[in-house]
């Protein structure tokens, strides 16, 4: 995780340090809402913790699919445009092998046995 440390401002954009904002979640505690993990989503694509990403969809992806995108894009700036309980609206300024790759995005979360899992995104504009 090379790109952000503990005491790094944290990637979700929150202004705390990652130790004390996004970093928690990918240490094991489990997001309250739909929006936090969103955040701590996005937050772990930036610091590279892949195993984060797979622990918390509802379906399997290629593990090192994964890291080679985490790998290659540097995250820039999350700006949530809109949410409710169980989706996020959000627009990812994301640079990958240096051309610009940002999207805008509406991901939908469900809970299972008081634990929220990313289900499913819809692009809404690359």
């Amino acid at each position: 995780m090379g790109k952000y440390g503990a005491n790094s401002p944290c990637p979700c954009g929150s202004g705390k340090k990652y130790k004390k904002c996004c970093q928690i979640y990918h240490k094991g505690a489990y997001p309250k809402d739909a929006l936090t993990l969103m955040k701590s989503r996005y937050s772990a694509f930036a610091v590279g913790d892949i195993k984060y990403i797979i622990k918390t969809s509802t379906f399997q992806k290629d593990y090192e699919e994964l890291k080679a995108f985490s790998d290659s894009c540097e995250f820039k700036k999350l700006e949530i445009l809109k949410s409710g309980e169980d989706f996020v609206t959000f627009r990812a300024t994301i640079y990958c092998d240096g051309k610009d790759a940002s999207f805008t995005e509406k991901s939908h979360f469900i809970q299972k046995e008081g634990r929220w899992y990313y289900d499913r995104g819809e692009m809404l504009e690359q």
